[in-house]
């Protein structure tokens, strides 16, 4: 029998996945009941998982009517770029050293998949966020990278929302097309060519066109 924690866990995931699928829009709310029925589980674990994702400001608690869907303001989206800004650039600016000519060809592979035309914006956005996962990742500093990877998974959400609300065809490779910019920069060890391709590439976040930091 699954534990009440593993059941919390299963329970959080899938209201998550239920958001990122837009099966849950922003605004929308949650209940208890009726997620207890969806998911087969006790009270216990269902209330337990909507209290961490209100933690984790993914809902909001309204007392007596439920949880409410939060939507990511686009001051939330600049303030969690910024952030990117100010951590990835001074990881990377401290660790040029680190990208020898095997690291940077892994990125240059890793680009080709972001490059790729036939592909969703949730597939797209993985593939974005591997490539910048890897640059901290290799630069060693594992609590960098934690920070990072819980600021892009908040972020996926932005990044839904926004092309969800777009209509008509969408061109995603635009959003990472600073990427070679990036790359060939830790190459030469340029940490001026490195700053203005990073910002330029946080610039085009979610295809919003217009600029954010």
């Amino acid at each position: 029998m699954k534990s009440s924690e593993s059941l919390k866990d299963n329970v959080y995931r899938s209201v998550m996945d239920d958001i990122l699928s837009m099966e849950y829009r922003p605004g929308d709310i949650l209940n208890e009941k009726a997620l207890i029925a969806k998911y087969g589980v006790s009270k216990s674990p269902v209330r337990e998982a909507l209290l961490a994702l209100c933690a984790d400001g993914v809902l909001k608690s309204i007392p007596r009517y439920g949880y409410e869907v939060i939507r990511l303001t686009m001051d939330d989206i600049v303030e969690m770029l910024q952030y990117r800004y100010i951590l990835e650039f001074g990881i990377l600016r401290a660790n040029l050293d680190a990208f020898t000519e095997a690291r940077v060809a892994r990125l240059e592979e890793i680009n080709g998949l972001c490059q790729q035309e036939k592909q969703d914006s949730v597939l797209h956005w993985d593939y974005n966020c591997e490539f910048h996962e890897r640059m901290i990742a290799y630069c060693g500093n594992n609590y960098a990278a934690d920070q990072l990877t819980r600021t892009l998974s908040r972020l996926r959400r932005a990044y839904i929302q926004c092309y969800f609300n777009k209509t008509g065809e969408v061109c995603l490779i635009t959003d990472t097309k600073h990427h070679t910019d990036i790359i060939d920069a830790l190459r030469a060890k340029d940490v001026e060519a490195l700053e203005r391709s990073l910002r330029s590439d946080l610039n085009d976040f979610g295809g919003l066109e217009k600029r954010l930091i």
